[in-house]
């Protein structure tokens, strides 16, 4: 590798990730340029930017945008939140815990970003007729959704990279880390009680309002939630099993969103405009970006830099990775970093899954917790940001700071137990 292609991949790739983490441009279209740049200037050829796109990866988010998206047209979510907020009893408390319930658990079975695009307009419907401030409820959710998001493969983008690279299926993702986000879920929301208790207190008569609201009239299509549920099931159990019946996630869930298609009247043009192409070609451009500095050597030298640091010892890099993803995340989009962080972990590890495998998990619970730092931190922060701003509710970064990090660093603490008790 000559050296004028080590200095100009080094500098393409520093450039393209400073101007993604200033959100001042399409971060899509930013990534996009910035692997066409790499070609361009021959630090990488178009084959080799092409072999390090992951396309199991691509594959499986594709698949899932458009099974969701179609579940999305039903109006089963705004049913589940009107009806969980009457089985509450309208309770602001309760709703809070409800929604909360709520977002994790289909964050961690849909996408955490998809959840909050489908919960936060009716929590602000919801709030607004109780006459509550709805931005307790949204933390909350956000919060929620990147904890259940980081307990299974399909549940948050830093996942899906990483079981695509390790093959770490998604019962491995659901036995490792779910009983490690249940507790954590539990310890986060019984402090959010205790933070927002004197904020949620609604009038009898605003109370009587909510309970007023009819669930019934949220579904827009019967027959199509029966389908979509239904294909919903077998996929997640086509996940469970992938490894038993040899079918990778991606072909699976591809498959499954094909069914779904032919068996509903969905127009599929529709469908595929609703597919979030702009995040599909970011983690294009990603791959590539990062293909870049691994032909050029720049991640054979961090990863041996890392070893170094940490004396080649695989418990100290565990805590390591954690803490440090944890923490950049907070303050760096989380999809980014974690694309950055896989190859060097794979240099270091040389394929060695069992020896190296707490490593991933650290990486994966400090690259998902670690979003919920900031508000800028994860994309569904800055989604439900964007939606509540929109209805015209401002949510600062200092008021989510202030909430939000010292949640994450709790919720770290915690991991860092639950690591050193079960895998050293």
């Amino acid at each position: 590798m000559e050296m004028s292609h080590l200095v100009i991949g080094v500098l393409i790739f520093t450039m393209t990730y400073i101007a993604i983490v200033s959100e001042k441009f399409n971060r899509m279209v930013i990534a996009m340029v910035g692997a066409s740049l790499m070609i361009v200037f021959h630090v990488l050829t178009q084959d080799e930017a092409y072999s390090h796109i992951d396309f199991n990866t691509i594959g499986l988010l594709i698949g899932m945008m458009i099974i969701v998206n179609v579940i999305r047209m039903t109006g089963l979510f705004e049913y589940l939140a009107i009806v969980s907020s009457k089985i509450s009893k309208g309770r602001p408390i309760r709703i809070l815990l409800y929604f909360s319930i709520l977002t994790a658990l289909a964050s961690a079975f849909l996408d955490n970003v998809t959840t909050i695009l489908m919960i936060v307009p009716v929590t602000l419907v919801i709030a607004e007729t109780l006459k509550l401030n709805p931005i307790p409820f949204v933390i909350s959710e956000i919060i929620a959704a990147n904890i259940g998001g980081t307990a299974t493969l399909i549940g948050s983008p830093p996942n899906i990279m990483i079981g695509g690279e390790v093959d770490l299926t998604f019962m491995d993702f659901l036995v490792n880390l779910m009983p490690l986000m249940i507790v954590i879920f539990i310890v986060v929301f019984l402090l959010l009680k205790l933070i927002y208790k004197k904020d949620l207190v609604a009038s009898e008569e605003n109370i009587q309002k909510l309970l007023s609201l009819d669930h019934k009239r949220s579904i827009r299509d019967k027959v199509l939630v029966k389908k979509s549920i239904t294909v919903l099931i077998f996929t997640l159990l086509g996940f469970v099993f992938s490894e038993q019946i040899g079918i990778p996630t991606a072909t699976i869930a591809l498959f499954a969103a094909s069914v779904l298609l032919m068996i509903s009247d969905v127009e599929p043009d529709e469908m595929m405009e609703r597919v979030e192409w702009t995040t599909v070609f970011f983690f294009i451009g990603l791959f590539i970006l990062v293909g870049s500095l691994e032909e050029i050597g720049v991640i054979a030298f961090f990863a041996e830099k890392l070893v170094n640091l940490t004396n080649g010892s695989v418990t100290v890099l565990t805590f390591v990775v954690l803490w440090m993803s944890a923490i950049l995340s907070s303050f760096l989009d989380n999809i980014p970093y974690v694309a950055t962080m896989i190859p060097m972990i794979s240099h270091i590890s040389e394929g060695d899954l069992i020896t190296y495998e707490p490593v991933w998990w650290a990486l994966a619970i400090g690259g998902s917790l670690g979003g919920t730092g900031t508000i800028i931190g994860s994309t569904a922060n800055v989604v439900a940001r964007g939606i509540a701003e929109k209805h015209g509710y401002k949510l600062s970064f200092v008021e989510f700071f202030v909430v939000a990090f010292p949640l994450m660093i709790l919720s770290i603490f915690i991991s860092s137990a639950y690591l050193y008790i079960f895998y050293f």
